[in-house]
């Protein structure tokens, strides 16, 4: 066979094309890692605890815990114990439906790293270990992966419960909705109409009838005020017969098939526990059924907890004047009085979402006791979330703004008391910088320095309130320089709330935001002059434009602006090139959220961010700081399609980051307990709620 030059020249070429086809294959094959934060979750350390109802005043030893106290659990509900949910115990575990000293516990568990539901049963004797039972696991999978299960309810052979797995299919709207699936056969049904979101399931004792709450047909808005749903009722067997039955109330609970206990804000300001009597016969609407108050002015009480036909008392939980604490205690129908519980066990404890036991003698909660109760192991540096996708792996991190290394050997992150840095295993924890920043960001070029911005009097002075931007500024800081004196440099100066650095890929600029010229807009500066070398303008206007990031193509810049929405909380995304040609916004279905935090994929074509399109997941007040707006984590591909949903939490998710893919492959804990255990905040007393409300929305 003759061979001429011509199919020398083909061979070569083919050669090439192939050679940069598998190169290509192998470094897509490497995969990407997403980091974020889930605001508190770390600190949280919830375990599910109950206390008799009989005994006034209840001692410390009269508490029991019924969770592992390991992961982190809550929302918890007393079983009877029926057949079919016997039948989901091993035939190993030896349980008697009849022992009346066993406690059969259905509750939300995240030792998966997602709100999850299992079963446990607890012995009275606290030597023996609990049997444990994962519930409806074989329905995490798809898309939704990470998908919310919340507030669950045994009816007879059915489990009712919240979930977040269905796409409401309008922007800014939740996806919370409410099922039945048949813990024997696992069919499952969704009770909650199609583009409705629906929270707190509560079943009437026939198992008739389900009760929830509910923003109905005009849904959540961003500006929503707290507790501003409506109560509805409706068929349990298949969602039918729905019709709203209260206005202005949330968190029902049954105690009989007419009588309804429920929370709402009173017109004199206080959180307080109603009634709601439906009419036994005739139609049933907002107007035929009678609502009277059932707790005094004076104290905050919300959440309540009832059992079947139990007309003597009820649990709540209470925010006292001159306190910050949330306690659970329980409210007298016939004294019309409070009896305290859990502050004379635990004074300085916050204690959640109270339920009774089927028979009233127990009332459970669940509280943040760290330390205190036993939790000998150290928390999660990094968590590991399930994905569809082995190329992409997801990872809660304890710390907010966590960026990767260059080399991949090492984290920086922020905390309320400074800068650190990590080592991907844990180990080598250093404090960089002793006063706060906003992001964290490594030099792509130069080996140890990385980009933040801060003050010495930066400081959160409330949630999501802080103090001395006006006085932030760029820094660059070498991590690894001997003498800590000379490791930081000033990149600006005039300390006009300068913030969120971000290098280019060849580490030659960076852009950050700047309030210089009286509102946030972006410019761009020489690495390593800083503003000394010049400043090139890359947004003008009278709006906000922040936290831009850098493709690593080097081609766009993604960021953060309310530009359509002047003098507003909303903000849109939009990217735009180096040069300032090119302005754009990212998708059209996000306008009218908050959609923050933008961050490009290693191979530039999809950008991470955190946004407000899913609504809320949980009646707000449910959470530690109920009044804050929370986000979720979303993807889109830089064109705006293929929109994806990878986090769902009832709490605020975010700043996420995008980097090649780290080395770990699982949870990764902190070598020992780094940071304070239980460190959150309750929401504010009656005078300061609202204004606290808009202001950490700001």
């Amino acid at each position: 066979m003759k061979i001429n030059n011509s199919t020398l020249f083909f061979f070569l070429l083919l050669s090439i094309f192939c050679l940069s086809a598998l190169a290509e294959k192998n470094q897509a094959s490497n995969g990407s890692t997403i980091l974020f934060t889930t605001m508190g979750s770390s600190t949280f350390e919830f375990d599910i605890f109950t206390l008799p109802t009989s005994r006034h005043p209840p001692s410390p030893s009269d508490e029991h815990r019924l969770t592992d106290g390991k992961s982190i659990n809550f929302n918890g509900h007393l079983a009877s114990p029926s057949p079919a949910l016997i039948s989901l115990l091993p035939n190993t575990s030896g349980v008697q439906p009849q022992d009346q000293s066993l406690l059969h516990l259905i509750y939300v568990t995240e030792r998966d790293g997602t709100p999850t539901l299992h079963y446990d049963v607890v012995h009275g004797d606290s030597n023996k270990a609990n049997v444990q039972v994962p519930l409806l696991s074989d329905q995490q999978s798809g898309m939704n992966v990470n998908s919310m299960k919340d507030t669950p309810v045994l009816t007879n052979e059915h489990l009712i419960y919240v979930s977040t797995h269905e796409n409401s299919g309008k922007p800014m709207a939740s996806w919370a909705a409410v099922y039945s699936t048949e813990l024997r056969t696992k069919s499952t049904q969704r009770l909650t109409p199609p583009g409705i979101a629906d929270f707190s399931p509560a079943v009437s004792p026939s198992g008739n009838w389900t009760a929830v709450a509910s923003y109905g047909e005009k849904g959540w808005s961003i500006v929503s005020k707290e507790l501003s749903t409506d109560i509805y009722v409706f068929l349990t067997r298949d969602g039918t017969q729905r019709v709203k039955v209260v206005e202005q109330g949330g968190w029902p609970r049954w105690t009989d098939e007419s009588t309804l206990y429920f929370h709402r804000k009173s017109d004199d300001g206080w959180i307080s526990v109603y009634r709601a009597t439906l009419p036994k016969t005739g139609p049933v609407s907002t107007k035929t059924v009678t609502v009277n108050r059932v707790t005094p002015s004076g104290i905050h009480a919300f959440t309540p907890a009832t059992s079947p036909n139990n007309n003597d008392f009820i649990g709540v939980a209470t925010r006292r004047p001159g306190s910050e604490i949330r306690h659970v205690e329980l409210f007298d129908l016939k004294k019309n009085e409070f009896v305290e519980l859990t502050r004379l066990v635990s004074p300085n404890s916050h204690h959640f979402n109270p339920f009774l036991s089927p028979d009233s003698s127990r009332v459970g909660y669940h509280s943040c006791r760290g330390d205190k109760t036993g939790r000998k192991n150290p928390r999660n540096l990094l968590q590991r979330l399930k994905t569809t996708s082995d190329d992409l792996s997801l990872f809660r991190f304890d710390g907010a703004f966590p960026s990767l290394s260059p080399e991949g050997d090492r984290f920086a992150f922020v905390t309320f008391t400074g800068v650190f840095v990590v080592n991907q295993d844990g180990s080598g924890l250093r404090q960089i910088l002793s006063h706060m920043g906003f992001g964290t960001v490594w030099d792509p070029v130069r080996h140890g320095i990385l980009y933040t911005s801060s003050s010495p009097t930066l400081a959160f002075i409330a949630p999501g309130v802080v103090s001395g931007k006006d006085q932030m500024d760029i820094l660059a800081v070498n991590v690894d320089a001997p003498n800590p004196s000379t490791a930081v440099r000033k990149l600006t100066t005039n300390g006009q709330d300068n913030a969120f650095p971000w290098p280019s890929p060849d580490g030659k600029r960076i852009v950050f935001r700047s309030a210089r010229s009286g509102t946030k807009n972006l410019y761009i500066m020489d690495a390593e002059k800083g503003e000394a070398g010049g400043l090139f303008r890359l947004t003008n206007g009278n709006w906000n434009d922040t936290i831009a990031t850098w493709s690593p193509d080097n081609n766009w810049i993604v960021f953060a602006s309310n530009r359509e929405y002047i003098g507003t909380l909303l903000m849109d995304l939009y990217v735009v090139h180096p040069d300032g040609t090119g302005l754009r916004k990212v998708a059209q279905n996000l306008t009218g959220g908050v959609s923050m935090h933008p961050m490009f994929s290693p191979d530039s074509k999809k950008i991470v961010f955190t946004t407000t399109y899913a609504g809320i997941s949980a009646e707000p007040i449910g959470n530690p700081k109920f009044n804050v707006a929370s986000s979720e984590i979303f993807t889109v591909n830089l064109d705006g399609s293929d929109f994806a949903r990878l986090t769902h939490n009832s709490v605020e998710d975010g700043p996420p980051l995008w980097f090649p893919k780290i080395k770990v492959t699982g949870d990764v804990a902190w070598p020992t307990r780094f940071g304070a255990s239980c460190a959150f905040e309750d929401f504010k007393s009656q005078n300061s709620t609202g204004k606290m409300n808009k202001r950490v929305m700001m």
